[in-house]
């Protein structure tokens, strides 16, 4: 049957958070306390009846916070567990960070703090002889390779082709599952003010020492006028891959890991050049570093771009992280700025457009630095049939225990029924989360940062929630490192998601 154009824009969607089945809201871990509470209660029944209601006061009482939740649907107790661990870091002086000379750390090394302090920077080449850098944590055994992509952009392109792009960019995301190794991608998207060195350098190395002294003097006024107000984007994909036994096979180490991603590598970067991100190449080591050194202390910036166009900055991994930071319960401190952390709260409800992410990603004058960074974490075909059936039965269970079904819980079974059809006739099944990171050069500024995201958040209909206790480790994971934040926690996420 052929397609009929209906003159429609093409809306996308379908995506649905993740919910234990229970009981009134108990999730599964407080349904399974619950029971167990009711049969102690019986037992205790046939012994004495004033045990069996002292029983059942305790085992409300131990419910009753998992049953008050927020807007963000968080309970009671995950909020005061978290408290207690902020508390306790906060006491053992955990949210302090020195480096440097007169630091803490070893051989007076500006090293990165937090989740990525046992991490190490390591360069090599793929199979077209391009360097690639590969960021490995050993406690975890993971190692991520970053691509550095020239994002096309959607001005000025026919409807047609932005659907294109999409519709590839679902396909890559789609072939990530298949890759050997791969436990999670992102993509960071960064907005910074233009310092301008690099139209200087292109001018410079452009201008013929005969050209006229007008054309002379029009350029310099080009290289002084044009980067005022402007701003730079900047998009990184980072994948990272686990050395873990995998299928009979034995652990593998940071070279191991880069031998097989040295030879896959051309084939993922041809791949995102369809999907609209233009020209994709492997990041290097030094760039790296840069990247990562200018997002600690942005006010280096200009000096960095300075160096790279004068032919290397020398800036290693080792010297990276910032000299000094301390992390606060909503804002997090490092070096000279103060950066603060939102994660999704709440995707767009419904149907969206293939623009609804363009507000958020725009730069704002009243905020230095803005970085997006999309999570995704892609199930192998195994696991994604049994989330999907898994997910399609919860939403059954949870709209039947009402006598009238709530309309949410009834598009919760539609949009559940065919993710599993969609699922079943080839289609992957990836996780997603956002988070995204505003910087600002003083502490005065941070309202008007919460100003900023909010209202860029809106036209999105995107809602964030501010990341409270843990800001060190979300500004960490927001950037391009491969920081694959589940793996970090200390209680596992399928409890998590039970509760």
């Amino acid at each position: 049957m052929a397609a009929v154009d209906t003159g429609r824009p093409r809306t996308y969607g379908n995506w649905r958070k993740p919910r234990s089945p229970g009981i009134g809201g108990l999730g599964l871990a407080g349904t399974m306390a619950m029971m167990v509470g009711m049969i102690l209660m019986v037992i205790c029944m046939l012994i004495n009846f004033f045990l069996a209601l002292g029983v059942g006061v305790l085992v409300g009482l131990g419910l009753l916070p998992l049953l008050i939740k927020d807007k963000w649907g968080r309970n009671g107790l995950q909020r005061g567990t978290a408290r207690v661990a902020w508390w306790r870091a906060r006491k053992a002086g955990k949210h302090l960070y020195r480096s440097g000379p007169l630091g803490r750390t070893p051989y007076g090394t500006c090293q990165l703090p937090g989740l990525a302090a046992a991490s190490s920077l390591a360069e090599y080449s793929d199979a077209h002889s391009r360097p690639f850098a590969l960021v490995s944590l050993p406690t975890l055994n993971h190692h991520t390779v970053v691509i550095s992509c020239d994002a096309d952009g959607a001005s000025l392109v026919d409807s047609d082709q932005v659907d294109t792009w999409v519709a590839h960019w679902g396909q890559w995301l789609s072939g990530l599952a298949h890759e050997p190794g791969l436990i999670a991608a992102s993509v960071t998207v960064e907005a910074a003010p233009d310092t301008g060195s690099r139209l200087s350098a292109e001018v410079r190395g452009q201008l013929s020492p005969d050209a006229p002294p007008l054309a002379r003097e029009v350029l310099q006024q080009i290289v002084r006028t044009y980067p005022a107000g402007s701003a730079l984007l900047t998009t990184q994909v980072a994948l990272t891959f686990s050395g873990a036994a995998r299928n009979g096979a034995a652990r593998r180490d940071a070279d191991q890991v880069a031998d097989e991603v040295a030879s896959r590598l051309p084939g993922l970067t041809s791949g995102l050049a369809m999907t609209g991100a233009g020209a994709a190449r492997p990041m290097t080591a030094s760039e790296l570093a840069e990247l990562v050194r200018t997002a600690y202390d942005p006010s280096i910036a200009t000096l960095v771009a300075e160096g790279r166009a004068a032919g290397g900055t020398g800036i290693t991994w080792d010297d990276a992280g910032p000299i000094a930071a301390e992390e606060s319960w909503t804002h997090y401190r490092h070096d000279g700025a103060w950066s603060r952390t939102w994660s999704m709260g709440e995707a767009p409800r419904g149907e969206v457009f293939s623009t609804v992410m363009a507000s958020l990603l725009l730069p704002h004058s009243d905020v230095a630095r803005k970085r997006v960074t999309l999570l995704y974490r892609p199930h192998d075909p195994a696991s994604a049939a049994r989330i999907v059936e898994d997910d399609r039965k919860n939403a059954l269970f949870q709209a039947q225990q009402a006598r009238v079904a709530a309309a949410r819980d009834s598009v919760a079974v539609r949009a559940a029924e065919q993710a599993a059809q969609e699922e079943a006739t080839g289609a992957g099944l990836v996780r997603f989360a956002l988070l995204a990171t505003a910087t600002v050069m003083s502490r005065e500024e941070l309202p008007k940062a919460d100003a900023v995201m909010e209202n860029l958040s809106i036209p999105s209909r995107i809602r964030l929630r501010l990341v409270q206790g843990s800001q060190a480790s979300a500004f960490a994971a927001c950037l391009p490192i491969g920081i694959v934040t589940p793996d970090h926690l200390m209680v596992p996420q399928a409890i998590r998601e039970a509760m």
